[in-house]
């Protein structure tokens, strides 16, 4: 379908054109609000710009979903498409923190099958082909295989409200797809969110999770489907599978709960 070194050295550029302007190493890009608490920097678009012409030129059948483009409906007409964050974790990248990650996913007929997520100022690169594994730097990555929901380790904040089921909290980056790649690495049990996203947020990282072996779905246990005409999945919910169920019932509530405060 396409060439995975073609791909990966695509990704790795769009990567250090991020890097030459993360505030970590000096660079003090320029930052404005697309939105109440939605920030956005020049990263983003410089990379964004940058991967549309590469990607495009890589697969040029393939539609196209970004956080920093206009969304256009001819990708539903397309059986591929490309859904890309340029750098997913923009609050990290502009406090100079290295929790930020450029997400890239290909999706065949609703379905991630090729998947990279590049995290420059960590040093890793992350990469998943259906069918084929996952690996981080190249190695191997196997998911954890917790079978208590007590106890299940979870990137969240310190101050975050007291669970029914009590949880350990691990570090957590900005980036969505670098905490929902600690479940596929098994540095966590356990990613839960239930509010509306992207699928730009997601997509790359839902892929290596499942390939390492996690049970990925959105909040309600679904299945995720990409390329949809309303690009948006109520939630995610990543974990070791013997978990999945409990995890399920965990955040039921709080699920419930964001749907009614939205309605």
């Amino acid at each position: 379908m396409i060439d995975p070194a073609a791909f990966s050295q695509i990704a790795t550029e769009a990567g250090r054109i991020a890097l030459g302007l993360w505030p970590g190493h000096g660079h003090a890009p320029r930052t404005w609000e697309k939105g109440p608490n939605n920030p956005v920097c020049e990263a983003d678009i410089a990379v964004d710009h940058f991967l549309r012409d590469a990607l495009g030129r890589l697969l040029p059948d393939a539609g196209w979903l970004s956080e920093e483009s206009v969304d256009h409906p001819d990708r539903l007409s397309r059986g591929l498409c490309w859904l890309v964050d340029p750098v997913d974790g923009t609050r990290d990248f502009v406090r100079g923190r290295r929790g930020w990650a450029v997400s890239i996913a290909l999706a065949h007929e609703g379905r991630p099958v090729h998947a990279i997520l590049v995290a420059p100022a960590r040093d890793e690169v992350w990469q998943a082909v259906a069918g084929g594994g996952a690996t981080r730097n190249g190695a191997a990555l196997f998911a954890s295989s917790r079978t208590m929901l007590e106890g299940a380790r979870m990137p969240m904040d310190q101050h975050q409200p007291r669970t029914t089921v009590p949880l350990s909290p691990v570090t957590k980056p900005n980036s969505i797809a670098l905490r929902m790649a600690m479940v596929a690495s098994a540095e966590a049990d356990l990613l839960a969110t239930w509010r509306w996203g992207y699928e730009w947020d997601i997509a790359a990282a839902a892929l290596i999770a499942a390939e390492a072996g996690a049970t990925v779905t959105d909040s309600h246990g679904a299945p995720l489907v990409f390329n949809k005409p309303d690009p948006r999945a109520f939630g995610v919910l990543v974990s070791a599978p013997a978990i999945h169920e409990a995890a399920r019932a965990l955040v039921a509530p709080a699920t419930a709960k964001a749907l009614r405060d939205k309605g």
